[in-house]
């Protein structure tokens, strides 16, 4: 009888909860951030709450990469997943195009000669300070995505706390060497090593291989001399604010071992090693043909381990 009277209890409290606990409804709304004559376009998603909530600042990887996460050839939604399921938990984010992709793209100027890696982490100092200006924000928090991990970890001094999801733990002259040598081809290194050192010396090279421009044609190595100057480990080490380290170990970009370094740099941080996790944040089961065919896949969902150890860090 006692069995049986419990066993009611636990399930009117059950459905009394389920009643009671709604889940929190969101809105999108343009957000614009004007620098000098320039201007960067991005989203705003808050959830519909009456008390402060946390913001975070969404920041895209590599690339033609837009604020949801797709480029041209590929669309898997990946970040605008993240910014909507962390509104479900009253926690608000912008994302935003960065300079030369999607709405920002005037953004950009005329020649990608004259974009700089700097660039990326002051706009990242101006959004902060957009967010900040906004009352309805209790703190603001950075998320950097792959190559947003870094601009993210530069700028994050001036956020609340910083999240680093599939973060290379490398400097990129060191990660494109090692891509690069491991096709094994002797030639290939010959010709693109001398070419790595010359940019990470700061220096210009005149005469490129065509079969190499798409790597690095001269616009484009001023970039990459300011992109060579950072190293993660040493950027990180620099942060006094809360960190989470994220890495899936199904990411075909970025290794746990990148995560390591950057733990091992701050120890102050938090890291989580997600299972099947890839580097776009989804759940892979399968193989790589798999892994690969999720990048242009708008409709599977991003990994809830992560968005559960995302939600618990900025609400604590």
């Amino acid at each position: 009888m006692n069995k049986i009277i419990l066993f009611l209890t636990v399930l009117f409290l059950s459905v009394l909860n389920a009643q009671t606990k709604k889940e929190i409804t969101f809105k999108e709304t343009p957000a614009v951030l004007k620098i000098n004559t320039d201007q960067l376009f991005g989203t705003l998603t808050t959830p519909d709450l009456t008390k402060k909530y946390p913001v975070a600042l969404i920041i895209a990887g590599s690339g033609p990469t837009d604020r949801n996460g797709n480029n041209a050839m590929m669309k898997n939604n990946s970040l605008k997943m993240l910014a909507e399921a962390l509104a479900k938990n009253g926690i608000a984010s912008l994302r935003y195009d960065k300079r030369g992709i999607g709405e920002s793209k005037a953004a950009g100027g005329d020649s990608e000669s004259t974009l700089v890696f700097e660039n990326y982490i002051q706009d990242v100092k101006s959004w902060i300070n957009f967010l900040r200006q906004d009352k309805r924000f209790s703190k603001v928090i950075v998320i950097g995505h792959s190559e947003g991990s870094l601009i993210g970890m530069i700028a994050g001094a001036k956020a609340d706390k910083f999240v680093s999801i599939a973060g290379a733990g490398d400097s990129a002259d060191k990660i494109i060497k090692t891509q690069i040598g491991a096709k094994k081809m002797k030639q290939l290194d010959d010709m693109t090593f001398p070419i790595i050192d010359s940019l990470k010396s700061g220096h210009t090279v005149n005469k490129v291989d065509p079969m190499l421009n798409s790597l690095f044609r001269p616009s484009i190595q001023p970039y990459l001399i300011s992109w060579f100057k950072y190293n993660p480990q040493t950027e990180i080490k620099k942060l006094t604010i809360p960190i989470l380290i994220l890495q899936g170990n199904s990411d075909l970009q970025v290794s746990v071992q990148d995560a390591e370094n950057l733990a091992e740099a701050n120890k102050n941080s938090e890291k989580q090693i997600i299972d099947k996790m890839n580097h776009i944040m989804k759940t892979i089961d399968g193989d790589q043909n798999d892994n690969m065919a999720s990048y242009n896949n708008e409709t599977l969902p991003i990994s809830e381990t992560l968005i559960d150890k995302i939600v618990s860090f900025i609400q604590k």
